[in-house]
C-alpha cells in the first residue's frame, strides 16, 4: 500500500498543480480538506476526477460516506483497494 499512498501523493500535487509541495511534505494521515492540506470543494471535484480516471473506481454522489474516503491521503488508498478487490472478487 506504501506504493498507493505514494501515487495518490504525486496525483494530487499534479491534479491540483501544488508545485510548491513535494510528496514527502504530504502526511498521509492528515485531512486533505480544510486546517490538514487545505484543499477546497473545487479541489475535491478535480481530485475525485482524477482518482475516477486513473484507479477506475465508482464514486457515488455528494455523501458523507464520500467525504471519509477522502479525508486523507491513507484512507483515499484504503478505499481504493477496497474498490480493486470488490471488482477482482
Amino acid at each position: 500500500m506504501d506504493a498507493l499512498i505514494l501515487d495518490i501523493k504525486q496525483m494530487i500535487i499534479d491534479t491540483l498543480n501544488l508545485e510548491e509541495i513535494s510528496v514527502d511534505e504530504i502526511d498521509a494521515d492528515a485531512a486533505l480538506f480544510g486546517d490538514g492540506l487545505g484543499l477546497d470543494s473545487i479541489d475535491a471535484l478535480e481530485l475525485g476526477l482524477a482518482v475516477k480516471n486513473r484507479y477506475g473506481v465508482l464514486l457515488s454522489a455528494e455523501s458523507e460516506t464520500m467525504r471519509q474516503h477522502f479525508f486523507s491521503v491513507a484512507s483515499l488508498a484504503s478505499f481504493i483497494n477496497a474498490q480493486r478487490a470488490a471488482r477482482s472478487a
